[in-house]
């Protein structure tokens, strides 16, 4: 078939799908499949599960002009979330591009052991009004935002080195109701003392620092190399975070108070080490999904 007969052809949602799969796994394209549905729901106002609901729909020319222009954009590699403005984290719709880094899965755990301690399981009791919540280095802002949503009476303070970044989480905390509850705060993670926690100490800090080594950078993939932001993901050797967090962290925190970060899988067991010789007690190590080492928590006082 040439491309002016493909042009002019009529397509319906399960044929183009399976057609701009099957060339996105001839590309070699991550995630074909999820790619190719993403786009095309984003372009047609609908969800995934929308798709296979209307796939006897028609896709009219300029519906199918709009999702040609955002394959093209996923052949040169830009990250399908970035192309459609959204990535799901813990349930929500957040809004995210090249300022700030995508969410993960991984990070979800994060989310779920500080909402555990802090009672928002529903198991468990219902929150005090005074619990006070510090996300540092909060990007998008999926944990402060997640947090919020879930625990009512949960206050948030986030910081982020990045203005623009900053402006993203704001447009999510907006998004989701929760913007009278966070402070967003633009500073960086290295300057912060003691001082900022003596008026209104913190129940719990929680952190997904950059903790990927400058010699680690050339070997990730393109598309997290060449699209997302190196400040979020990258230092030195990878560890300077956790050192500069943990060792404030004790004179941020209520006694009792609990610090919780995001590690690269080979790091994590240092990171508890480093928690330790800063006066964290209770120090474990958690796996994500996948089995490997993820979170590192422990309490102070």
């Amino acid at each position: 078939m040439t491309e002016k007969e493909r042009g002019a052809k009529e397509w319906q949602v399960v044929e183009l799908l399976k057609t701009t799969t099957a060339f996105f796994v001839q590309k070699e394209v991550d995630e074909a499949r999820i790619s190719a549905e993403l786009l095309l729901a984003s372009v047609l106002g609908l969800d995934r599960l929308g798709l296979y609901l209307n796939h006897n729909r028609p896709v009219y020319p300029g519906e199918l002009e709009t999702f040609r222009a955002l394959c093209r954009q996923r052949l040169e590699g830009r990250p399908v979330q970035y192309i459609i403005g959204e990535q799901f984290f813990y349930g929500l719709s957040f809004f995210v591009d090249e300022r700030v880094l995508i969410p993960r899965p991984e990070t979800e755990l994060l989310v779920e052991h500080a909402l555990e301690f802090l009672g928002g399981v529903p198991s468990l009791s219902v929150p005090d009004a005074g619990q006070h919540l510090l996300d540092i280095g909060t990007g998008s802002g999926c944990i402060a935002v997640t947090l919020a949503s879930r625990l009512p009476c949960l206050r948030v303070t986030a910081i982020d080195i990045s203005a623009e970044a900053l402006s993203v989480a704001r447009n999510n905390a907006d998004r989701h109701g929760v913007a009278d509850r966070i402070r967003f705060l633009h500073a960086d993670l290295f300057s912060l003392s003691a001082e900022s926690g003596q008026n209104d100490p913190f129940d719990v800090i929680v952190s997904n620092p950059p903790y990927i080594a400058e010699d680690e950078w050339a070997g990730l993939q393109p598309e997290v190399r060449l699209y997302e932001p190196k400040v979020a993901l990258a230092t030195r050797d990878g560890i300077e975070c956790y050192h500069a967090v943990a060792e404030v962290a004790p004179s941020l925190l209520k006694s009792g108070g609990m610090l919780c970060f995001e590690s690269h899988a080979d790091t994590a067991l240092k990171v508890g080490e480093i928690m330790e010789r800063c006066g964290f007690s209770s120090v474990v190590v958690m796996k994500d999904y996948s089995g490997h080492d993820r979170v590192v928590s422990g309490k102070i006082g």
